[in-house]
């Protein structure tokens, strides 16, 4: 027998026992519905099935891999009214399925990271940015694919500092999003050398809609000389007043002008053009950031089942946490898992609504292990321990 007709017989037989393995992956969702904060201008309405509508792109792309493998993929959706029993759909999610990507507020996720029927799963947080998930909340069997919003304000640091923006103005609202943005700010001011010049807390209850012109010039003038305004708005309430109004003629960024985000209609290289085309074929909208987190959750799940040719949520926890694991995830790098916390690395794009300015991290950013770790919390800068083995 030749040589070739030997490898091809040890070729065919590989894929004969990989293929003879079918496998069933079943990956639920869990969203729970929370009312939108009252705003000023209903112009960027929030999609109803943001985040589901990545996790169903996300599936399909799962079972495009999984068919030649006989790797079959089932997401279970299920979507909670407000005021509805959250922890009871965990809870019946948990029993048909150990991979779960929530899409809900951090009180809600804990409690389900909490629950006894949660113990050795794999939660994929796909929307909550609370900086001390990372740190002194963390929870061993909750992984964050939505970047924390110190990787955001970290972003914007190196690419204010790349622009000599080196004084900042703050401006702030109250609700508890933008309390939690103003702090990530002041964080990463501390942490590049920017010098915080003054902040002040947005109060007006008069309609900006036809004041702005003559209130928010007033509103700024008295701030000392700065090289950037940045907005802590989270619900987009304000900030689009503050732009092109300021007192001084500056640039904007936070959460309008340059904004950084975990995924933008405005990301269109290294791939990303196609994975577009694909979510809004599919969903009749442009991707968003929790959408694009819920599809890395999922793909992350996808990947590691098919590296490992099992879902045993062991293996696959293991897999994601090796060297091994390296996500495709459209940014010009691996995505991969921070052992410490559970965040997923990834760049951070810093946009405008027609186009990229940025990514993050920048170039002169070096890091002793990945420079994506130049964003966000370090292993020294997090106080997790759930982690540790």
């Amino acid at each position: 027998m030749s040589i070739r007709k030997i490898i091809l017989g040890l070729m065919a037989s590989c894929f004969s026992t990989i293929a003879s393995a079918e496998i069933d992956v079943t990956i639920g969702y869990l969203k729970q519905e929370v009312p939108a904060p009252p705003v000023l201008s209903n112009l960027e309405s929030i999609p109803e099935d943001e985040g589901l509508a990545g996790s169903k792109v996300a599936i399909q792309d799962n079972a495009t891999t999984g068919k030649f493998l006989k790797h079959n993929y089932t997401l279970e959706e299920k979507i909670i009214e407000e005021g509805g029993d959250f922890l009871s759909a965990a809870k019946e999610a948990l029993q048909k399925t150990r991979f779960l990507v929530v899409n809900a507020p951090k009180k809600q996720l804990l409690e389900v990271a909490d629950l006894p029927e949660a113990e050795g799963a794999i939660i994929f947080n796909a929307s909550e940015g609370a900086v001390s998930l990372r740190s002194d909340e963390c929870r061993a069997n909750v992984l964050h694919t939505i970047p924390s919003r110190s990787m955001l304000s970290d972003a914007l640091a190196q690419f204010a500092l790349k622009k000599r923006w080196t004084k900042w103005a703050l401006i702030h609202g109250t609700r508890d999003g933008d309390l939690a943005y103003k702090s990530a700010l002041e964080r990463s001011a501390k942490k590049y050398g920017v010098q915080l010049v003054g902040q002040k807390e947005w109060n007006f209850d008069a309609d900006m809609r036809r004041n702005a012109p003559q209130e928010v010039p007033l509103f700024t003038q008295d701030f000392d000389d700065h090289d950037l305004m940045v907005i802590a708005d989270e619900p987009g309430d304000f900030g689009r007043y503050v732009f092109y109004n300021t007192w001084l003629p500056r640039p904007v960024a936070g959460s309008e002008g340059v904004v950084p985000v975990a995924w933008s209609a405005s990301v269109e290289q290294h791939g990303a053009a196609q994975l577009q085309s694909r979510f809004k074929e599919q969903s009749g909208r442009a991707m968003r950031s929790i959408d694009y987190a819920a599809w890395a959750a999922v793909r992350s799940v996808g990947e590691a089942v098919t590296r490992t040719n099992s879902a045993d949520v062991v293996k696959v926890r293991e897999f994601l946490f090796s060297d091994k694991f390296k996500l495709a995830g459209f940014k010009g790098r691996p995505l991969t898992f921070r052992k410490w916390n559970g965040q997923l690395r990834q760049p951070i794009p810093l946009t405008h609504p027609r186009a990229i300015v940025a990514l993050a991290p920048l170039d002169g950013y070096l890091h002793e292990r990945n420079e994506l770790d130049t964003l966000g919390l370090d292993l020294p800068e997090s106080n997790c321990t759930a982690f540790e083995e």
